[in-house]
């Protein structure tokens, strides 16, 4: 009976192939060409370069759980175009994703349940640390995380903010006008006097 490759195996051989092959983006700078970077889903069914038509060394991708606006990708944004010059932002959401329709507790009992499933047991007060991933209106929620964005005190007037929204089965992008809109820079500081 033949011996399968392991994971580990074959990602050592593909990085192989990879590391072999005449590479320009050796000498690319960490700058993104386009100077454009994407929040999106960390979904496996998502390959942001491909449906946005980029290359290695054109954007900044970040990618978690839903694609939300969470502290820690809003800090990655926030290097990205103040130390490595973005200047566009894109916020994609996806179709048929796990976490639509779901509420914090609907999260908090999938995840205890896959812990339980490998055998770790986690008390319920300790997994609301997974709370902010539900999106019970999907819909409201990008517009929600492109809001969240925009306002943060770090982010800059400068950078364009638009949220869109993949459909995993067409492969097709759609621009979310609310979701734009809330990207669109402050009238001035809040409770500035007019």
């Amino acid at each position: 009976m033949a011996r399968h490759a392991t994971t580990r195996e074959r990602l050592l051989e593909a990085n192989e192939r990879y590391a072999a092959r005449p590479r320009s983006a050796r000498a690319l700078p960490a700058e993104p060409a386009r100077q454009l970077a994407i929040l999106t889903c960390m979904d496996a069914r998502l390959d942001p370069l491909r449906f946005a038509g980029l290359r290695e060394g054109d954007a900044h991708v970040i990618r978690n759980a839903g694609g939300r606006a969470s502290d820690d990708a809003i800090r990655s944004l926030v290097l990205s175009a103040a130390v490595l010059g973005t200047r566009e932002w894109l916020v994609v959401h996806h179709t048929r994703c796990v976490l639509a329709g779901a509420t914090d507790a609907d999260v908090r009992r999938r995840v205890r349940a896959g812990l339980r499933e490998a055998g770790t047991h986690v008390a319920p007060a300790r997994l609301h640390g997974v709370d902010g991933l539900a999106m019970p209106d999907p819909a409201q929620a990008l517009v929600d995380d492109v809001r969240r964005i925009r306002e943060h005190p770090l982010v800059s007037a400068a950078v364009e903010i638009s949220g869109w929204v993949l459909d995993v089965a067409s492969g097709r992008l759609a621009e979310v006008p609310e979701a734009t809109a809330a990207g669109r820079p402050l009238a001035g500081p809040v409770g500035a006097a007019g």
